[in-house]
């Protein structure tokens, strides 16, 4: 079985992109080990939990129950209330790599890590399995292979789209303001801007359902040792493609 390592920012990323894949990779014997900045436990971003502020789209746009019972399982476990510091990711030994996203403004310390950057080249360098998801993607956009492009230039990939995040940012501005746009330029625009050809992005159809176990039939695309998936609706599929990986 594989040992998965999984960085996370200490606080603000989402429930469902961490806890789905936790539990149905942890189902199938892999072992996680999480990375937080300081290596202290960390915490989802809370809207996605509570729905706090998030007003009558509450039920459409927070962590649904599958997400949410996933999310408590992996707070509960040990490698999540221990984990290990970014600093200490290069002195140990990993199977494959797993990068959830998040849109809150907690995410920035993960996606503009150099450090994880340099970690996520080093498993795309050897070719060992990664899976990124949603804002997931844009941290292995931004990380640089030797050539010094984007380890994703010449790949297949997705992302969160540009009008899932544009969507969900002029439902909300009124009373959340950006908080749906973690930076000004989209997910989309800049992964598309690392790739060899805006023609390696895949948007799949169109979903506003998010997927289950009994169903895992979000989207999500393979290309070679990499697995890539839009949104947290995606998430058990995202889960099953990286586990056939392993």
């Amino acid at each position: 079985m594989a040992t998965i390592l999984m960085p996370l920012p200490s606080r603000d990323f989402d429930p469902s992109e961490t806890g789905i894949p936790w539990r149905m990779l942890s189902a199938a014997g892999h072992r996680f080990v999480i990375a937080t900045p300081d290596g202290a436990a960390g915490a989802a971003d809370p809207r996605m939990v509570t729905g706090q502020g998030l007003g009558l789209l509450a039920s459409v746009l927070k962590a649904d129950r599958n997400g949410l019972a996933a999310y408590e399982a992996l707070r509960a476990s040990p490698e999540f209330c221990n984990p290990i510091a970014y600093d200490a990711i290069a002195g140990r030994s990993f199977d494959a790599l797993l990068l959830p996203g998040g849109h809150a403004k907690g995410m920035r310390s993960y996606l503009e890590s150099p450090l994880l950057q340099s970690v996520v080249a080093g498993f795309f360098a050897v070719g060992k399995p990664v899976g990124a998801i949603c804002h997931g993607v844009v941290l292995a956009a931004r990380s640089q292979a030797a050539s010094g492009r984007s380890v994703l230039h010449g790949r297949r990939t997705t992302s969160l789209l540009r009008s899932q995040e544009i969507l969900a940012w002029t439902l909300t501005r009124l009373w959340l303001g950006d908080y749906y746009r973690t930076y000004p330029q989209t997910v989309e625009d800049e992964v598309i801007a690392a790739l060899a050809d805006k023609t390696d992005f895949e948007r799949g159809p169109n979903s506003f359902s998010r997927d289950t176990p009994e169903r895992p039939d979000g989207f999500a695309v393979i290309d070679g040792s990499y697995v890539s998936a839009r949104w947290p609706g995606d998430a058990h599929r995202f889960s099953v493609a990286l586990g056939a990986l392993l």
